[in-house]
């Protein structure tokens, strides 16, 4: 015990040596749609500190630490009732100012950026919000990036559609994917888990590469990803809607409906999100005998509520439960689970799950500068499948809980530090009805993380809040594999106005969740041997970011670029290269590596007309004996860019976004018989994606055409064949294989009053 007190309180010595300079009440204005408010005033009730809300909306006013705890800030602007916060001590504050619509004034307002880098926050976060969502399908987590540069998304198994998100050109176990700050995908849940969020329950989406905060765990290693659902009101008056409701159907002929219904009180507020998807049409336009695309059925209800106010004294807090029911059926054309699970017969993948989750965080404040966090949740994943001849089950029981204490002892410094504890038990079992390959992994396996962990972090600012500096570390103790020290370090330094600089070091570790990490070992026919002496993946990763704003007239610039390197030194990973017919998952320790550079350029020319730009490069490759290995599947090089335009009114919007990739290393298949066998790189290739949006009061209409030119990877699936043969895979995918597909959705937006 005395080892674990000394690595708790290590950070907390050396951070209280540092000197504390200035602090600041900083923030946005914007009206209750979030539109931002250029040219508010605000200032500090009976002091002469006032400013005005930049081309932005953003504010900054100094903090005087000899003045009262609680003072009064006031925003205003011509058109808006003003409005009052109490502020008990720096720090930001979002300020929505109500339209007065008892004045007859015409007020010019520019159109609140739907993505942008958040320029406040030390850690480099994108910030995709629900606007953003809205100029595509986006039906779910999984297609809500296509105008983002920093998240690529991956089939992983064309036949189910299983797919991750991937940032830095790595595998997307290794990013933290949170709901609310909560961890959402686990174990089980990684292999569907990025397709079963609707994209109409998100408020916003936060991005950020590297090394990130310890307070989330240690697994982050390439980045996280934080989606943030729509928030209740709480005891304010908003033009938030009561009732969200969203239909959308694609001409495959797959549907989805979607709904959001808000109550709010004095103290509370209160949101119900439904969601319901039905399946496509059976289609097969390769004429491989097997379906495009799976046939989904999911259905999913949550419920979120908030109570009390986080900066009083007293209790505050919120709690959430998501129910979730999910099947998807894929294979032959022909394939129907009922009659041919487990058959030679028609080949199939059928799968059906179940997941419970609750998550809650509790509050209570006794000053203006202590208080104590509880955060809690926990998930029970229950599924049923099969991959063929295979017949796979899986129970998943996890519960993450973490104790937290915050203070403020000073204006620039910021310490949060606690205990936590993480319980995961995955018990799974691989049957075969008939196995004519004589595969060995049929059995039993099961896995059990019991992580009990301290941690701290503090945040430190200089020289008039120019320099800001995050430093934190964790101690946990894993049951099997001892205890496990991971530092993490974060700078950001404002050069000049609207320039910035940001650097993050860190180290992170993870165990492996074998099969639902790598469904390929399920949805293919190799044979799978693994080490039973597996270790944690660990890796390093450090980089550097600059962002620059600046202006030319009335056009707005926005550049960025970053640069970001990955060494593990352990991974996990199915090594095909031994031997093409078996994937063996062992200890990989020789040198690992992965180097991402990133370059965007935003430009808004005009009101109502948005630009971007962005070019990725990616350098993934292991090293065996010496020999470079590029890893398969990463484009080299990506460009993007996406055109949004809408009138002034905001009545007509119509948005383009294209896409060009690369050519990709794909796997090794010269070991197979000629007809088994693919190319060692693909094609380069373009995407195009346009929609129009029509907004008639309440409603919005909105209809687009994804991969316009209809590019598609014909036949992906490998040995398609003799699919109960040993040369079968449902990996080799490197492009789109549904082709071009139109949609149609209408949204409806009423507020009671």
């Amino acid at each position: 015990m005395n080892h674990y007190r000394s690595f708790l309180f290590l950070p907390f010595l050396f951070i209280s040596l540092l000197a504390i300079q200035a602090q600041t009440v900083h923030g946005v204005v914007t009206n209750d749609e979030d539109y931002i408010l250029p040219g508010a005033q605000v200032y500090f009730l009976g002091t002469q500190i006032a400013g005005y809300a930049d081309s932005m909306g953003g504010y900054r006013l100094p903090w005087d630490e000899s003045e009262s705890t609680i003072r009064y800030l006031i925003a205003r602007q011509v058109g808006y009732s003003p409005d009052t916060l109490a502020v008990e001590g720096p720090g930001y504050h979002h300020i929505r100012l109500i339209s007065d619509a008892r004045l007859e004034t015409i007020t010019v307002r520019d159109r609140r950026e739907a993505q942008f880098v958040d320029d406040l926050n030390p850690v480099r976060t994108e910030v995709v919000s629900a606007l953003e969502l809205q100029k595509g399908a986006c039906c779910d987590l999984a297609g809500c990036f296509n105008t983002n540069a920093t998240v690529q998304k991956n089939v992983t198994n064309v036949i189910t559609q299983a797919q991750e998100l991937r940032i830095l050109g790595l595998s997307g176990v290794y990013n933290q994917v949170l709901m609310d700050g909560f961890p959402l995908i686990q174990g089980l849940s990684y292999t569907y888990g990025i397709g079963d969020v609707p994209g109409s329950w998100i408020e916003n989406i936060y991005i950020s590469k590297g090394a990130n905060s310890v307070l989330q765990g240690y697994e982050s290693i390439s980045g996280q990803i934080n989606v943030e659902l729509k928030e209740p009101s709480v005891g304010v008056d908003t033009d938030k809607p009561d009732v969200f409701l969203q239909a959308y159907m694609n001409s495959f002929g797959e549907s989805q409906i979607n709904g959001t219904f808000q109550q709010s009180g004095k103290t509370w507020g209160n949101a119900l999100f439904i969601h319901t998807t039905q399946p496509a049409n059976r289609i097969d336009r390769d004429h491989d005998g097997f379906l495009d695309l799976p046939l989904v059925t999911r259905y999913s209800l949550a419920d979120r509520i908030v109570y009390g106010n986080q900066s009083a004294l007293g209790w505050s807090g919120g709690a959430g439960i998501r129910l979730l029911m999910v099947e998807r059926t894929g294979g032959q054309k022909s394939y129907q689970p009922d009659e041919h699970a487990g058959s030679d017969a028609v080949y199939g993948q059928w799968v059906r799950y179940t997941q419970p989750e609750l998550w809650t965080r509790t509050t209570y404040r006794w000053s203006a500068k202590q208080r104590i966090v509880l955060l809690a949740s926990g998930l029970i994943h229950s599924q049923r499948s099969w991959y063929g001849l295979l017949h796979y089950t899986a129970q998943q029981e996890t519960a993450n809980a973490s104790l937290q204490y915050e203070w403020e002892p000073k204006p620039a410094w910021r310490l949060k530090g606690g205990v936590s504890h993480r319980s995961h038990v995955l018990n799974e079992t691989l049957a075969f009805e008939k196995n004519p390959l004589g595969l060995g992994q049929g059995g039993d396996y099961y896995r059990e993380d019991q992580v009990t962990g301290v941690y701290a972090e503090s945040v430190s600012e200089y020289w008039d809040d120019r320099v800001t500096w995050i430093l934190g570390a964790r101690l946990d103790h894993h049951q099997k594999f001892g205890a496990i020290f991971t530092p993490r370090s974060l700078v950001k330094l404002d050069l000049w106005e609207g320039s910035s600089i940001r650097g993050s070091f860190g180290r992170g570790w993870r165990t492996a969740n074998v099969f639902s990490e790598q469904i390929v070992l399920l949805a293919g026919n190799r044979n799978v041997v693994i080490d039973p002496s597996l270790t944690p993946e660990k890796a390093i990763n450090w980089g550097v970011n600059f962002s620059q704003r600046f202006y030319l007239g009335d056009m707005v610039f926005r550049w960025g670029a970053d640069y970001y390197q990955t060494r593990f030194s352990n991974q996990i990973f199915p090594d095909f290269q031994q031997d093409a017919q078996t994937a063996i998952v062992a200890n990989f320790q020789d040198p690992s590596y992965s180097r991402a550079f990133q370059t965007d350029l935003d430009i808004t020319p005009l009101s109502g007309l948005q630009v971007k730009l962005a070019y990725n490069f990616l350098d993934v490759y292991r090293e065996v004996e010496g020999e470079r290995i590029d890893l398969p599947f990463n484009a080299r090089h990506r460009l993007m860019g996406t055109v949004s335009y809408a009138t002034r009114n905001g009545r007509w919007q119509g948005d383009v976004h294209a896409h060009w990739y690369g050519s990709r290393i794909l796997p090794n298949t010269s070991g197979n018989p000629e007809p088994f066998q693919r190319p060692g790189e693909s094609p380069d290739y373009t995407t195009v994606t346009a929609q129009v949006t029509v907004r008639l009061g309440e409603f919005s209409i909105y209809s687009g055409c994804e991969n316009i030119f209809d590019f598609r990877q014909k036949q992906p699936i490998l040995g398609w064949q003799d699919p109960f043969g040993s040369y079968f895979d449902t990996s080799s995918v490197w492009g789109p294989t549904r082709g071009r597909e139109f949609y149609l959705g209408v949204r409806w937006s009423w507020k009671k009053g």
